[in-house]
């Protein structure tokens, strides 16, 4: 049986969506930013670190600064020294691992995923290429599933990037400047452009696949107008009571 255009949209569009939120989830560019830091000041925070932050600091104190660069994800956050191979990652801690607006980011995220794995399996099961009959109630149980992960990761997304940056933040009122640690400008990074791609490829496939509850039309029977024909589901009853052994008249 020819498979519908609705089924083979959804069937492919539905995994490329789940690939690019899992993508966006694990990496750590939800948003990042950059501050320059003076490092051949005596209370520079860099000289207190390792060895490896020490021979950072030396290199950065001849050319007069450092420029840090930051990078937070939802599970995940990463500092860099900028050409330079200092890196280090760590998991998300203190204000912003507590803040409501990223639990509930990873809330839904964990969420999506699920729903949209469990979609894209009933759709499978409900496309059922190597029949002749798909399971059009299956497949689009499978496209509901897959489109409320998306409205999910959809609604992460804009939480996330409407608080951006003041996600982790402290009341401005209560914060101490320190001029050993300079103001950080924070923005959207490749993260969350991946989320809004996956997020959308995941409404597409799934509303592809809810048109699968719609049934094709076939042709009326001729002996029943009233009955319509479909070949593969419920033959006519003109072709069901043929008899199946031709009789043919011999003279002899």
């Amino acid at each position: 049986m020819h498979t519908p255009a609705s089924m083979v949209t959804g069937i492919v569009f539905a995994p490329l969506g789940l690939v690019l939120v899992f993508t966006a989830a694990i990496t750590p560019q939800w948003r990042e930013g950059q501050a320059r830091l003076g490092a051949s000041g005596p209370g520079s925070p860099l000289r207190s670190g390792g060895k490896g932050q020490e021979k950072g600091a030396r290199s950065g104190g001849a050319l007069g600064a450092l420029l840090l660069l930051r990078s937070d994800g939802l599970w995940e956050s990463c500092l860099q020294v900028e050409n330079s191979e200092l890196k280090q990652c760590w998991p998300v801690s203190g204000p912003y691992r507590r803040d409501p607006k990223v639990r509930l980011a990873q809330g839904f995220i964990l969420t999506s995923l699920f729903l949209c794995g469990t979609g894209i399996m009933l759709a499978c099961i409900g496309v059922r290429c190597w029949t002749d009959t798909p399971l059009r109630g299956v497949a689009a149980t499978g496209g509901l599933l897959v489109v409320i992960a998306g409205l999910l990761s959809l609604t992460a997304l804009s939480v996330y990037t409407h608080n951006l940056r003041g996600l982790g933040m402290a009341d401005p009122s209560k914060v101490i400047k320190n001029p050993r640690f300079p103001h950080l400008s924070l923005h959207p990074a490749g993260s969350l452009y991946f989320g809004w791609l996956g997020s959308c490829l995941q409404m597409l496939g799934g509303s592809a696949l809810l048109f699968s509850f719609k049934r094709p039309r076939y042709p009326n029977c001729a002996s029943c107008p009233r009955l319509r024909v479909c070949p593969a589901c419920r033959p006519c009853p003109e072709i069901s009571n043929k008899s199946d052994n031709d009789v043919y008249e011999v003279s002899c």
